[in-house]
């Protein structure tokens, strides 16, 4: 009986999964086109999933064996279930593989179970509560199935001349159950989805750069020279194909929702929702039946759309409401978290652009910063001509003076801030201490762009851009560093589709390097316990987390690593634009992030960023005290005593005579 029924079971179920990818693949297909590496990609996924990807989901201890098990048991075990019960090849050695690999399959499952007992409430919950049992059923069939295969039920062993009919027939609805949520469900938009989505995603990745220990953080360019080309994503096809692609990999683990500052503010944006918005745009239909959390104040089951309709209206209720996507601080910590690679950040900056460059609709001060950075080239719209007048009497040698140097000190906006002001002073203090040849563009300089550019603004951002690397490129220089990790991110990632390739440090890592050369006489901190804040455009944007933690050890300084630091850091709330659109939530993110740094007992916060600063001192006092890492290390300087002229005085008309 079973010998004729799983057969049968087996390949219904794989035809049917086989006219579902061929269906999936048509709905994501009907996004904008997108070059690929079609067989290249494909060879090189397996690596991809078991070594990149798995870097990520490592992790999680506990979900990177429990994936490990379950995965790998139910891949070998799907393959040799086929080949044994489909096929019919009844070999002892076959059946005993089967068997190994369903045992493997069912205790990883068990895993999974025990985590859906009281699971975390970032994860989602409706259809995937059903996995574990399927992942079980699938395993126990099988592996009942298998005994007389492998030779442990006795030879000639046949379930119906032992009257095993009962047996047989729930070993059959098991089957059924476990193939139809495995096979046909991973790809007709069952839980299993992502193994599916997941694996071609990791195949024609957005962007493959990633892969192999790469790094891709900046901005996709558009070509605003095409009349043909969208200016930006208005409806779910406006996307290109391997976004949505991306989009339906989603696992719905929740990770990136956990790491969200905007989603732990109460601010309207949940990036795991926001991305099966997407999914469910592209397919049709509304939010009602997702099974995870909603955005903070937006009731499920108001949202819907369609492939061909706008994902955000300004008349009515669409797929996404506008403040959802102008909530995201950029700050990539979804990105960092997701197991399957999926780029949050990217998709939300293409809907703005949409919003900024058809619609204009950029909320809050959004619009009179665009207007500022056109009129004045600095977002705050301060008169052009006042960009050096921090520095009136620190003697800044120009470029336009001298041509070349070694290095090009890029000023940024912070140029214009006060409180900025005294962290230039300071760098300005190490370089010359250091004898570097360093000049500054001085009023040349312009707006790096990065606000425009996460503001949705394009066409403002490349304008910017253009002119910045026609001036950099008049003049001769080896290294570009900015105190600012935005300019810094800018000039080094996204400059380059525009033709303006530097090689750009931040400021921490020039003194880093400072150190190391022997350049600085440098004395000890006196101070007391300090916590260092890592910006999130200079550590998940450009991976940079040692140098800053290097310089402040080397001047005595010992830190006091918050319970999220590094690439788990929290943002302060100071990117993408957010303190521009100002999206109210239940509380501040900076607010929250001065929590975290309260919690180690720290008299003084360390930064490496202008924009840090500001969001970190508007915290209500009593809090740390903030400095910039230049700040610290200028007050540890031991200069060099300039050598005492000896004083030369007229002689006297006594003295003459």
């Amino acid at each position: 009986m079973l010998n004729t029924i799983l057969p049968i079971l087996l390949f219904a179920a794989l035809a049917l999964a086989v006219l579902g990818a061929a269906r999936r693949f048509f709905m994501w297909r009907r996004g904008r086109p997108a070059q690929v590496d079609w067989l290249g990609g494909l060879l090189k996924m397996p690596r991809r999933y078991l070594v990149d990807l798995h870097h990520v989901v490592e992790r999680d201890k506990y979900m990177s064996r429990t994936h490990v098990a379950t995965a790998g048991g139910f891949a070998l075990a799907a393959v040799l279930a086929i080949v044994v019960h489909g096929f019919g090849l009844h070999n002892r050695i076959l059946g005993f593989a089967l068997l190994a690999a369903t045992l493997v399959m069912f205790c990883g499952a068990l895993f999974v179970a025990r985590r859906r007992l009281n699971p975390p409430a970032r994860l989602s919950k409706g259809p995937w509560m059903r996995l574990p049992k399927s992942l079980l059923m699938f395993a126990a069939s099988f592996f009942v199935a298998t005994l007389p295969v492998a030779g442990v039920l006795p030879a000639g062993f046949s379930w119906q001349s032992s009257g095993g009919w009962v047996l047989a027939a729930i070993l059959a609805v098991g089957v059924a159950w476990g193939v139809s949520e495995l096979f046909f469900g991973m790809t007709w938009g069952g839980p299993m989805k992502h193994a599916f989505a997941g694996a071609l995603h990791l195949a024609w990745h957005r962007r493959p750069e990633r892969f192999g220990g790469g790094r891709s953080t900046g901005l996709k360019a558009l070509d605003l020279d095409n009349p043909k080309a969208p200016l930006g994503v208005e409806k779910p096809t406006d996307f290109t194909w391997n976004q949505l692609l991306g989009f339906d990999a989603c696992v719905q683990c929740g990770k990136c929702e956990a790491m969200c500052p905007a989603f732990a503010a109460g601010q309207p944006l949940n990036p795991k929702k926001l991305i099966q918005d997407m999914v469910i745009g592209l397919a049709g239909g509304n939010d009602a039946k997702f099974a995870g959390s909603p955005y903070p104040g937006k009731p499920l089951g108001e949202h819907g759309g369609g492939p061909h309709q706008p994902i955000v209206s300004l008349q009515g209720k669409a797929l996404v409401d506008a403040d959802t996507l102008w909530s995201c601080t950029t700050c990539r910590a979804c990105v960092e978290e997701c197991p399957m690679m999926i780029e949050h950040v990217d998709a939300i900056v293409d809907m703005r652009r949409h919003l900024t460059l058809e619609k204009g609709s950029t909320p809050n001060k959004g619009a009179e910063v665009l207007e500022n950075l056109i009129a004045t080239d600095n977002p705050g719209g301060f008169a052009p001509g006042g960009r050096l007048n921090w520095a009136a009497d620190l003697n800044l040698p120009l470029m336009a003076d001298k041509g070349s140097a070694e290095v090009l000190f890029w000023v940024g906006d912070g140029a214009f801030d006060m409180r900025n002001q005294r962290t230039l002073r300071a760098f300005v203090k190490i370089l010359k201490a250091s004898g570097v040849d360093f000049a500054v563009l001085g009023l040349e300089e312009r707006d790096s762009g990065d606000v425009a550019r996460r503001l949705g603004d394009e066409a403002t951002f490349q304008q910017l851009a253009k002119r910045n690397i026609a001036t950099l490129n008049q003049y001769q220089f080896k290294t570009i560093v900015s105190c600012d990790p935005h300019s810094f991110h800018v000039l080094k990632n996204e400059y380059g589709a525009l033709g303006g390739h530097y090689q750009v440090l931040h400021h921490s890592t020039f003194i880093e390097t400072l150190m190391q050369r022997g350049a600085l006489n440098l004395g000890q901190h006196k101070g007391g316990s300090v916590t260092y804040h890592d910006p999130c455009y200079l550590g998940r944007y450009n991976g940079e987390y040692q140098a800053p933690r290097a310089v402040l050890k080397a001047i005595g300084i010992e830190v006091k690593e918050m319970a999220r630091s590094g690439f788990r850091s929290r943002c302060c709330g100071g990117g993408g634009g957010a303190p521009i659109t100002d999206i109210p939530g239940k509380q501040r993110i900076p607010d929250m992030r001065m929590e975290d740094i309260k919690e180690t007992g720290a008299e003084l916060v360390a930064v490496g960023c202008p924009q840090c600063t500001v969001m970190l001192e508007g915290v209500v006092e009593p809090r740390p005290q903030i400095k910039d890492i230049a700040e610290l290390v200028a007050e540890v300087l031991i200069e060099a005593e300039a050598p005492q002229k000896k004083l030369v005085t007229q002689p006297t008309a006594v003295e003459v005579a």
